[in-house]
């Protein structure tokens, strides 16, 4: 599973817009759109979900699921749930 948010910041990382993401996986502008506007898990068509995850893939991005270990080496962002303060 990708977030919405992950497609986002791996867009960010990747420095292309997502008319280039929509490029490098073969699907519309459109698609790539709905997509990043989803809450939470992205919705759709498994098939483009599988086209996306490939194409950030390729280009060297390494989705990192819930509690999931990095085994990759370079450097990335991960997001966690903040701490309170004391």
């Amino acid at each position: 599973m990708i977030t919405a948010s992950q497609m986002r910041a791996a867009r960010a990382l990747l420095g292309i817009d997502q008319k280039t993401l929509a490029e490098m996986a073969g699907l519309s502008v459109p698609t790539i759109q709905r997509m990043e506007a989803s809450d939470g898990n992205v919705r759709g068509v498994v098939d483009s979900l599988t086209k996306v995850v490939e194409a950030l893939t390729q280009a060297g991005i390494e989705l990192i699921g819930e509690n999931a270990q990095s085994i990759a080496g370079g450097r990335g962002v991960r997001l966690r749930t903040p701490t309170e303060k004391s």
